[in-house]
């Protein structure tokens, strides 16, 4: 019998371009155990957000994600809105729904190409890209941004679309459809592509049901779950659209339900744009936000992406909290890779399309119960790297506030 062997991947590693890291126990050429390691790269946004206003706060909060930021400013909002009982506008709702769903489309698109390059398809990659610039040159003609729009405001938005506007979109929208449409066809036929898919990274529907698996990774395993639908948010009520799922329950479904949830995603920018009330962008809101707290839900691209907001009446949160996608969908990798080939290590970890500055996270107990500061927090870094890795942090400059 094969000896066993641990295989550390990451948190440097060329196919992963964030620091993620696995050990993968292997017996022979199949892997046996996987640990998932995460805590590389914490950034303290949570800790950010609870000590600059709301005003900043979303500012702040888009930066979790260059992919999914408009996801995590919407989500974060919608909680301060319910605190402070707003009524956001429709048109500022439908307006949040369009750039969300364009953002999808450069989400699932970028997938797309990346799997397509971990399995050696770099034709598939390039062509797949090349398609994504439309939609982020959509988005830099509405938000002057390509990533990090800054469309939102508590409130409302602050970017209105206008006839012109509309009628690029849709021009838009039908060029990708088509491009979809050959994609969709590659899935189905390329008979390369679907071998090498195919059976790689199973997770069944129970398994997937048990580690809280969502979005693409959950619904290519039968969860017919989507929180546009199931709790719907912004403009999703007005709308008509289907829950792509699948029942391969590995790579090759994650791939058809992402390719199929882009046609999905035409037809909803479609109706947005047909039915775009005329209505204010935004309503007033106050700098202070009474006391109380909210649960926001909302579908990113990745899956169901949660942010819990508490207020005490200041103009700074009291707490902010968020569970992105990917901390939902990571734990089901090592079942994912259980009884797989460490070849198939990398696709099936790009499969649930990760994003580890979203994930990361830290919690720090203090004996006293009170909470640490952004100079005790630094201090205690220090010491820990001079004491434990031989590194002397102690002449870099910071301003700490």
């Amino acid at each position: 019998m094969p000896k066993k062997l641990v295989i550390p991947i990451g948190p440097q590693h060329p196919a992963l371009k964030e620091p993620a890291s696995f050990d993968v126990t292997l017996q022979g050429e199949k892997a046996e155990n996987i640990l998932v390691k995460l805590g590389y790269n914490h950034r303290g946004i949570e800790k950010a957000c609870e000590t600059k206003p709301y005003l900043h706060d979303s500012y702040i909060i888009e930066r979790v994600c260059g992919i999914c930021s408009h996801s995590h400013s919407t989500c974060f909002l919608q909680a301060v809105e319910e605190i402070a009982n707003l009524q956001v506008p429709m048109r500022a709702k439908y307006i949040r729904s369009i750039i969300g769903e364009m953002e999808r489309i450069h989400s699932h698109l970028l997938w797309l190409g990346v799997a397509a390059h971990e399995i050696g398809f770099d034709t598939l990659l390039m062509y797949t890209w090349r398609d994504r610039e439309i939609v982020m040159d959509l988005l830099a003609l509405l938000t002057g941004n390509r990533v990090n729009y800054a469309v939102n405001v508590l409130g409302g938005v602050k970017k209105d679309i206008t006839e012109e506007d509309k009628a690029q979109i849709l021009k838009a929208v039908d060029a990708l459809e088509e491009r979809t449409k050959y994609y969709i066809q590659v899935c189905q036929e390329e008979l390369t592509l679907i071998k090498r898919l195919s059976h790689v990274g199973y997770l069944s529907h129970d398994d997937a049901v048990k580690m809280g698996a969502v979005g693409p990774t959950g619904r290519a395993s039968s969860i017919t779950r989507d929180t546009r639908k199931d709790d719907p948010y912004a403009a999703y009520e007005e709308v008509d659209f289907k829950v792509i799922s699948d029942d391969h329950c590995d790579v090759y479904g994650r791939a058809l339900v992402r390719v199929g949830e882009l046609m999905e995603t035409y037809s909803i920018i479609r109706q947005l744009l047909k039915k775009l009330p005329a209505t204010p962008l935004s309503v007033p809101a106050p700098r202070i936000i009474p006391a109380g707290e909210a649960l926001s839900r909302y579908e990113a691209p990745r899956g169901e992406d949660c942010h819990y907001v508490k207020a005490n009446g200041t103009d700074k949160p009291e707490r902010v909290k968020l569970r992105a996608p990917t901390l939902a969908n990571v734990q089901a990798v090592s079942a994912m890779l259980k009884k797989g080939y460490l070849a198939d290590v990398t696709i099936v970890i790009a499969a649930i399309d990760p994003c580890f500055s979203c994930t990361d996270r830290m919690i720090v107990a203090v004996n006293d119960g009170s909470d640490m500061t952004w100079g005790q927090l630094r201090e205690q870094s220090i010491n820990w790297y001079k004491k434990n890795r031989g590194v002397d942090f102690t002449k870099v400059k910071l301003k700490i506030s």
